[in-house]
C-alpha cells in the first residue's frame, strides 16, 4: 500500500489518534523477548499490534529512513517490521483462503515445468494457501514495485544450485507483473540465467553453481553421485561472474548431502582427477565454504555489494519424521506439520553449524535468509508426482510408484520458495 506524503485529513486524524489510544490501553503488559545464538534463531521484534500502532504514529525520522518510490509515496508495508530484530523460525503455517497467492503458471511464463504442480497435475491446491505468520511480526508481501525501484541500476543474482534457481524464478514472478511486456526480457543458458527489467536498468540473475566451488559435474550434471569429484579449493571459474554484483544470495546443500563420503580434489581439473581423497560430507562441506568465505572477503566491497546466504532448504523422505507411518515420502501430504519447532531428518544441525561457524569469521556481512525451520513444516509443498523425471512429466504409471518417482526436494511454484522471498524482501 503506498501513503501520499503530507498532512491527513482531521477525522483521519482523529481515528488515528483514538486507535493509538486504544491499544495502548489493551497491551501494557512487558513484550516478550526472544533471544538465541543460534543462525536459527534471533531476537524478537515487537508484537504485530504493537506494530500496527507504530505505524499509525510515525516519527519523521522513521518515515526519512523508510524506503522511497517515488518522490510523493513511501512504502508502508514495512512501517513497523524490523528484520534485524524479528524471529523469523518463531510462528506457524495458517491457512488463508482470502489471499490469493501472488502468480500462477498461467500468469507467469517463466516458471520450469518441474515446479508446475497445478499444471502437471496435482489435485488439491491448499498448499497454495497457507502463509507464515511470525509470532510477534508481521512478514510483508512483497511488493513489486518497492522491488524494482531498490534494484534500479542493480544487478541481484542468485547462486546455487536447482532450489535457488526456484527461489529465482519465484523471485521473477513476484515483480515482473509490474513491468511491460516490451520492457522485460528473459535469456537463459545452463550456467547464467538472466531476467532484464529494461526500464529501471536491474537484472534479476541466476548463476549455476550447486557447490559453489568447482566440480566434474558443473556443467554437465554426473548422475551417479559416486563418480562427482569436487574441487574444495577453487571457486575463481564461477566467481568471476559475481564481480559487480550489487547483491548475492548464496546457497549450497543438498548436493553434499549424497549419503556417500566426498571425493575432495585440491588443485586443478588440468591435472586430471587422480588424487582426490574421500572427505566426510561435513568436513568437505566445511573446506568448501571455508573457500567462498575466502573469496568474499578477500574480494567484494562491503560498501558496494551485499551477500546473502540461504539456508538449507529441508527434503522431506521419511513420513515416519512426522508420525505418518503409513506414508510414502512426502506423496499425498495437504497439511504442513503443526508441531512447533519440527524438525526432521532430511535437515543437517551440524551443516547449520558449519555456516553458523565459517560466516561469524567472515569481514564482509553477510545476512542469512533462515528459511530452514519454517520449510520443515511444509511437507505438502513438495513437487512429489507432479513433475518431470528425466525431463519428460511423470507418466499415469511412474506416478503410481511415488516410493520411486516422488521428488520431496523440490518445491511446487508457486509455494514455500516466495515467502523465502518475502524474508529477502523484508531484508532489503
Amino acid at each position: 500500500m503506498k501513503i501520499p506524503k503530507g498532512r491527513l485529513p482531521l477525522s483521519l486524524m482523529a481515528v488515528v489518534i483514538s486507535a493509538v489510544a486504544f491499544t495502548g490501553l489493551i497491551f501494557t503488559e512487558d513484550l516478550r523477548a526472544l533471544t538465541g545464538t543460534s543462525i536459527l534463531k534471533f531476537t524478537a521484534c515487537s508484537r504485530k499490534d504493537d506494530a500496527v500502532a507504530k505505524s499509525s504514529k510515525v516519527s519523521s525520522e522513521e518515515r526519512d529512513n523508510m524506503p522511497v518510490l517515488d518522490d510523493d509515496t513511501v512504502d508502508e508495508d514495512k512501517i513497523g517490521f524490523s528484520a534485524k530484530e524479528c524471529s523469523v523460525t518463531e510462528g506457524r503455517w495458517a491457512f488463508n483462503r482470502s489471499q490469493e497467492p501472488p502468480y500462477s503458471h498461467h500468469s507467469c511464463p517463466y516458471l520450469d515445468r518441474q515446479v508446475q504442480c497445478m499444471r502437471n497435475g496435482r489435485p488439491d491446491d491448499r498448499y497454495l494457501y497457507w502463509v507464515w505468520e511470525m509470532d510477534d511480526c508481521a512478514l510483508p508481501r512483497v511488493n513489486a514495485a518497492v522491488v524494482l525501484e531498490k534494484l534500479r541500476g542493480k544487478r541481484l543474482m542468485f547462486v546455487g544450485d536447482s532450489l535457488q534457481r526456484a527461489q529465482w524464478l519465484s523471485f521473477v514472478c513476484l515483480v515482473e507483473p509490474q513491468i511491460p511486456p516490451e520492457h522485460k526480457s528473459m535469456n537463459r543458458s545452463r550456467s547464467l540465467s538472466v531476467f532484464r527489467a529494461k526500464e529501471y536498468n536491474a537484472t534479476i540473475e541466476f548463476y549455476w553453481a550447486p557447490f559453489l566451488v568447482e566440480s566434474n559435474t558443473d556443467g554437465h550434471i554426473i548422475a551417479d553421485t559416486s563418480k562427482r569429484i569436487i574441487r574444495v579449493d577453487s571457486i575463481t571459474k564461477h566467481a568471476r561472474h559475481w564481480i559487480g554484483v550489487d547483491i548475492l544470495v548464496f546457497n549450497t546443500y543438498v548436493w553434499w548431502m549424497s549419503g556417500q563420503r566426498i571425493k575432495s580434489l585440491w588443485g586443478s581439473f588440468a591435472n586430471g582427477e587422480e588424487g582426490f581423497e574421500e572427505l566426510d560430507a561435513v568436513v568437505a562441506y566445511r573446506i568448501g565454504l571455508r573457500t567462498w568465505a575466502n573469496w568474499i572477503d578477500s574480494t567484494l566491497n562491503p560498501n558496494a555489494t551485499r551477500v546473502f546466504f540461504t539456508t538449507m532448504s529441508p527434503t522431506h523422505m521419511r513420513s515416519s519424521d512426522w508420525h505418518n507411518r503409513n506414508g510414502i515420502k512426502c506423496y499425498n501430504e495437504t497439511e504442513p506439520v503443526r508441531e512447533r519447532g519440527y524438525w526432521g531428518s532430511g535437515s543437517d544441525r551440524r551443516i547449520m553449524q558449519v555456516v553458523s561457524g565459517v560466516v561469524g569469521r567472515m569481514r564482509v556481512p553477510v545476512t542469512f535468509l533462515n528459511i530452514t525451520q519454517l520449510s520443515e513444516h511444509r511437507i505438502d509443498g513438495h513437487t512429489s508426482v507432479y513433475t518431470e523425471f528425466q525431463g519428460k512429466i511423470l507418466s499415469e504409471e511412474q506416478k503410481a510408484n511415488p516410493l520411486r518417482y516422488a521428488d520431496c526436494i523440490h518445491w511446487c511454484l508457486p509455494g514455500v520458495p516466495d515467502t523465502w522471498n518475502q524474508l529477502l524482501y523484508a531484508y532489503l
